[in-house]
Formats: structure tokens, sequence, C-alpha cells
């Protein structure tokens, strides 16, 4: 590997993960989207855990999906979850991480500071975690949100916030939604290889190299408006998406040089 192809990796990867800012604000509801990089949920619910009143409402989503099996590993993987393993083997992804809200960041206290938190186990992709959402909250008659915050795994954080944009289109004033992967991954040559370089984030915790590479490879070709594509021209998951020259000119290089599987 070379530092070229470092640099265009972490170009997709910082387009992908759509960061809007840098810490969780107080919003009207956060929207903690399931995947295997326990990161996410441990930045939103350590920052529940000490302030409640961020948000009064809490959605976890996540059913079981192609990618759940590796939230599952990841679990047993981890030396402050692997006791959970066969308690959370089969169940949702949402489910999995509502038991790690309740043992290891008192989830009771944070609903009795009033946050409001509801678990949906439906979904098993970005349009569906909007889909189902929007669906939990207005069965529970819970007021349209103002703002939402939107929480999911980095590499496919922009394709969620426009698949939330997309579910409510028909809203005459829909909620301000912002993007909080809760980190930007970033890789650096060392020695030949490609190494994780995220200050603050276990790289014990996220892809295995070539996964990342597949996942965001795999993503560029979604985002777009053509007949293949999610956009409006193609299947119509999400909204229109911009996709500047320089993120789908390093996408073809690095595409020549990886296969992908996705």
């Amino acid at each position: 590997m070379d530092i070229i192809t470092a640099a265009d990796l972490n170009l997709l990867s910082e387009f992908l993960a759509f960061q809007q800012y840098n810490s969780l604000l107080s919003v009207d509801c956060i929207v903690l989207c399931g995947s295997s990089i326990l990161h996410c949920a441990e930045t939103i619910c350590s920052a529940l855990r000490s302030n409640p009143s961020l948000a009064p409402t809490l959605i976890i989503c996540g059913g079981i999906g192609h990618s759940t099996p590796y939230l599952y590993a990841a679990i047993a993987k981890n030396s402050r979850y692997a006791d959970l393993r066969n308690t959370v083997n089969g169940l949702p992804e949402a489910s999995v991480l509502d038991i790690i809200l309740a043992r290891d960041y008192d989830k009771a206290a944070i609903e009795e500071a009033g946050c409001r938190i509801v678990v949906e186990t439906k979904s098993t992709n970005c349009g569906a975690n909007a889909i189902e959402t929007r669906k939990i909250l207005e069965s529970l008659d819970i007021p349209m949100p103002s703002s939402m915050v939107i929480v999911q795994d980095p590499t496919m954080s922009l394709r969620t916030h426009a698949s939330f944009q997309k579910t409510y289109a028909d809203v005459s004033s829909p909620p301000q939604f912002l993007s909080f992967p809760t980190f930007v991954p970033k890789l650096r040559e060392k020695g030949g290889e490609l190494v994780w370089d995220v200050p603050g984030v276990d790289p014990a915790g996220l892809w295995d190299i070539e996964r990342f590479v597949d996942l965001v490879l795999g993503e560029i070709p979604r985002l777009r408006d053509d007949v293949e594509g999610y956009g409006p021209r193609g299947k119509g998951f999400i909204v229109h998406i911009d996709i500047p020259d320089e993120i789908e000119e390093a996408w073809r290089r690095l595409s020549d040089r990886f296969e992908r599987r996705r």
C-alpha cells in the first residue's frame, strides 16, 4: 500500500461519514442505528448517562440483517461485553444495544431523568431505519421532532441521512436531521500496510481493513443518482446526493486497486 491509497480512502471515508459536528448537542430526538461499531453506541450511551436531558427521546434501531453477525462478533471479542455473547446471540441489533445500555450505562436512571427510550427491532437497512423510526414515533404519539440526531456506522452515515430526508419528504416542515457518526475513520500507511489512525478509538473495535475498504467502495455506487443507484433516478431509496468529482476520481483509483465484493 502507499500514501496515495490511504489518502483516497480517507477522502471517501470523510465524505461518507458526513460528520456535521464534533460533539453531541441537545435535540428533540436521537436515533441510534445498530451496527458492529460499538464506539458509536458507547458514545451516545455515555453522553446520556452524563446528561439525560440531551434529548427527550432516544430511538434505538435495528433488526436482524446481513451485517448482524458482525455485531455478535464485536460483542464476543470485546472484553467489556464478552460475557454477553450467549445472551445476545440471535437478538435484533437494537435489543443488543439496549442490553448494553441497561447493564453498563444505567438506562433506568436515564429514563427516570426524563429521556424516553424506544427500541425498534424491525429495520434491516438504512431506509428501513428511517421508515420504522417515523412509524414508531407516530404510533406512540410523540410530536414531530424539530431536530433529530442520526448516529450510524460512519461508512453508511451519509446514506442514512439521505434516507431520513427521503422518508420525511412529504412533510412540509420536516425535522432538521443532524449526522453524528461519533468519529471519522482514518487510515495511514505503515510499513507497506494500512493501519488505523483514529485517536481515542480502539482499533480493535473497528472493521478489518479489508472489510472497511469493501464497504467504502460499495457505498459510492449506492449513493449515485443514476439507474443503478439509490437516488431518485434509480431505486428511489434516498434523496439526490451530489458526489464531487474528487470523490468519484478517488473511487475509480481505488476500484482499480481493490476487488469489490459488497
